[in-house]
């Protein structure tokens, strides 16, 4: 069965030096904030995009930048995966002080 929804995609990568999850808004740059994002509908723009940001992994200002899918609703822009909608959300996966190795240490 076909998929009647256009595909969505936006640009999304890390920030070198803090490691903020970011996404590419056309013409203006990065944004932290996932509905600032640039939304592309066909499979060329988002491939144009990709390559375009790819200046930004040479200048070692962002890292690892790939495609995500988004779906679009009456609320606005939202990804797709469970994965994304955490990095969108800036939330950590885990609480930093409970169960990690540098709690221990600090005992």
């Amino acid at each position: 069965m076909a998929n009647d929804r256009p595909l969505n995609q936006m640009v999304t990568a890390q920030w070198l030096l803090g490691g903020e999850s970011i996404y590419w808004v056309a013409g203006k740059g990065w944004s932290d904030s996932f509905a600032e994002g640039t939304l592309y509908v066909d499979q060329p723009a988002a491939d144009a995009a990709l390559a375009e940001v790819q200046e930004f992994v040479k200048q070692r200002v962002v890292v690892g930048p790939y495609l995500i899918e988004v779906e679009v609703d009456k609320d606005g822009p939202k990804p797709t995966s469970a994965r994304e909608r955490i990095r969108a959300a800036h939330n950590a996966t885990f609480d930093i002080d409970h169960g990690s190795w540098t709690a221990r240490i600090a005992d």
